[in-house]
């Protein structure tokens, strides 16, 4: 199970949409997140590694904790964040990140946010945003294992770095524009 906020007044997402570099640097932006975690849920492996998850024999998937303030943003606000910024068409792969590991998963943590993850798809499909339909997974509650430490902010403390410049940059400034209004001021 993820590990639920301490505090009454926030709620936990937990996300996988391709490498949690990214997932975090978009999501560290909007308004309403309170904090963003790397790390990997759903598999078999007890406290897996990069390494071993990259191995894509652990079942795990890289996702991000995400805590937020649901008073600022609804779950399926963030939801619709979500699938906006990465593409959750794709089975096992995110552009040129390919493996299980990068699957797009929403781990719902109640009732209510399966619900709720069940009628954004849905509303998603009905407009047709996407040309293919949506392989997103909704998952039960799993156990959120945190990432090694180097991974968390990656983008932020390596914004120099290849992957960041060509894959994370594009992904978050397509954020910032399509979400300017939802943004941390």
């Amino acid at each position: 199970m993820a590990t639920l906020s301490a505090r009454p007044d926030r709620e936990v997402a937990v996300l996988g949409g391709g490498c949690f570099w990214c997932v975090e640097a978009v999501f560290t932006d909007l308004r309403g997140v309170c904090a963003v975690e790397p790390g990997y849920a759903g598999g078999h492996v007890q406290q897996p590694t990069y390494e071993q998850v990259c191995g894509k024999q652990t079942g795990h998937i890289e996702v991000a904790r995400i805590e937020f303030d649901p008073a600022e943003l609804t779950f399926s606000d963030l939801l619709r964040v979500f699938f906006a910024t990465h593409d959750p068409t794709t089975p096992g792969r995110q552009g040129n990140d390919v493996g299980p590991q990068y699957e797009s998963a929403i781990f719902w943590q109640d009732e209510a946010q399966r619900e709720q993850a069940q009628a954004v798809m849905a509303e998603i499909e009905a407009a047709g945003v996407y040309d293919a339909p949506l392989v997103t997974r909704l998952l039960p509650p799993a156990h959120f294992w945190p990432a090694e430490d180097y991974h968390r902010d990656y983008f932020a403390l390596h914004p120099e770095q290849g992957y960041c410049q060509f894959v994370i940059a594009p992904k978050v400034a397509k954020f910032r524009r399509q979400f300017h209004d939802r943004l941390k001021r």
